[in-house]
């Protein structure tokens, strides 16, 4: 009997593409794990606790080294929203989000819904989450292609991508059934709205 069998391809650590090859037989399942089984594996020593890792749709990946244009965006980010939306909100740097079962994304930046002990009980969870933002160098794909339907389908209500290698930004909102249906682009010179305040582009790329 022929089977079909999706087929995921990695580059630097991340999926970005797949396609389906037919063989004889019986079909290969993929057996996904979920966020209880991912700690288990810290726990345990099969995972060390400072690997750089993510949890989507039930499989473990590898997150890219951060360059030094990556590291010092993300700070520059966390200092200005921190000056925005102090007492307003939480502005969180690499720390998970529980999604769901299968699901702990470790953003760049989330930006969440105010309280006052920083969320001690426990990771926050979609409902409380404002915004996302990822800096993207070779991530691209992986942030357009897997994260963002996985945000939309979360119904995150905003998406950022700055996209270090066209020194743009892009905003994603409106999350309907897993897709983002509204997509602008912001380019050097530009000015951008996060949650009411004023940005630009220059500001936050460090381009001034």
């Amino acid at each position: 009997m022929v089977k079909n069998i999706v087929v995921f391809e990695c580059e630097n650590g991340y999926l970005y593409r797949h396609h389906t090859l037919k063989i004889m037989g019986t079909a290969v399942i993929k057996r996904l794990i979920n966020v209880d089984e991912y700690y288990k594996m810290v726990e345990v020593g099969i995972l060390k606790p400072d690997d750089r890792l993510e949890l989507i749709n039930g499989e473990i990946f590898k997150k890219s080294p951060i360059g030094y244009k990556h590291a010092a965006i993300v700070d520059r980010l966390a200092r200005i929203l921190n000056n925005q939306f102090q007492n307003k909100a939480v502005t969180r740097v690499q720390n998970p989000v529980r999604f769901d079962l299968n699901n702990e994304p470790e953003p760049d930046i989330s930006i969440l819904k105010y309280q006052a002990n920083d969320y001690i009980s426990g990771y926050p969870i979609p409902e409380e989450v404002l915004a996302i933002i990822e800096v993207a160098g070779s991530s691209i794909k992986f942030d357009k292609e897997v994260k963002a339907p996985l945000y939309a389908l979360h119904s995150i209500p905003e998406y950022w991508i700055i996209d270090l290698e066209s020194n743009r930004i892009e905003v994603l909102s409106n999350p309907n059934d897993g897709t983002y249906t509204n997509i602008q682009t912001y380019m050097p010179g530009d000015e951008v709205i996060l949650m009411g305040h004023k940005l630009t582009v220059n500001e936050l790329l460090i381009l001034e």
